[in-house]
């Protein structure tokens, strides 16, 4: 959308800029020319023919936890899009006994390869949530941030490696940024919201992949080889297994995660993000 928006009957460009400059500013660690790059396209240096696949699910042993409802009695507009109570997303635990929202992603074995970036994925704010709730890109890759809802939200992402940023959104549009180092994982959330929040996974390769409504992952199209697999859960913390792709083959992984985890999981990730405590009302 254009830089300038109307407020009560007068153009205010100069305002809408320092809005957007929010209290990080900057281009967040990449601009929006970082994901489709101006130069010779790279080309991927996977063979499909000779390519294997890992698929997958993880497990959840134990009881699910119980999750606090959200309270959107003061956003009327999010409230009218959940058809039941929205629930904090921290654990999620499936109808059949899987977990979903979990980071699956090769952690060793593509040292000696170069991917191209992909395009740009699109992380919504919708019904004051963020959708998904825990996604990957490249590094470099471009993260279209969108306001879907019309009120004032923002965008505080905060890693430990890469640059922060915190961009403000006051009415529907959308926010381009990037990272420019891996990590795993990066935290957003939103100060307006303190029940909006997201993770993401940077890495310099595309696969990755995040448990569904079933628990469910891909890896698809590897090189053949020999390489350690990472699950990551935002609760639970990571556990890795040792997995051998063959050519033509699909490699066939489960990950299983327990209540009781939690205790002593040790969570990989920036600036920790408050999702307990009082729900606090929109400003």
């Amino acid at each position: 959308m254009s830089d300038r928006f109307e407020l009560r009957g007068f153009v205010a460009p100069t305002l809408m800029l320092l809005v957007m400059a929010g209290c990080g500013g900057g281009d967040g660690g990449g601009s929006s020319s970082s994901g489709g790059g101006g130069g010779a396209a790279m080309e991927n240096p996977v063979d499909a023919a000779t390519a294997g696949n890992i698929t997958g699910s993880i497990m959840f042993e134990g009881d699910a936890p119980s999750m606090d409802a959200i309270d959107m009695s003061a956003e009327s507009v999010c409230a009218a899009k959940h058809s039941s109570t929205p629930m904090i997303q921290e654990v999620v635990v499936n109808g059949n006994g899987t977990l979903a929202n979990v980071f699956v992603y090769v952690k060793e074995g593509l040292e000696n390869l170069q991917f191209p970036t992909p395009g740009a994925v699109l992380l919504d704010q919708d019904g004051c949530v963020y959708l998904p709730h825990v996604l990957g890109v490249m590094v470099g890759q471009d993260i279209t941030i969108k306001n879907s809802d019309g009120l004032l939200h923002n965008i505080n992402a905060s890693p430990s490696i890469n640059r922060g940023f915190n961009s403000s959104q006051p009415v529907s549009m959308e926010t381009t940024r990037s990272f420019r180092s891996a990590e795993v994982m990066v935290p957003v959330r939103c100060d307006v919201h303190r029940w909006m929040n997201a993770y993401i996974g940077v890495l310099d390769h595309p696969f990755h992949s995040v448990s569904n409504s079933s628990g469910a992952f891909s890896l698809s199209t590897l090189p053949p080889g020999d390489y350690v697999i990472e699950a990551w859960h935002e609760r639970y913390g990571t556990q890795t297994q040792n997995v051998t792709v063959t050519t033509g083959q699909t490699a066939e992984v489960t990950f299983t995660f327990s209540a009781s985890m939690a205790q002593n999981a040790v969570v990989p990730l920036g600036t920790p993000v408050e999702l307990h405590g009082a729900v606090a009302e929109a400003s």
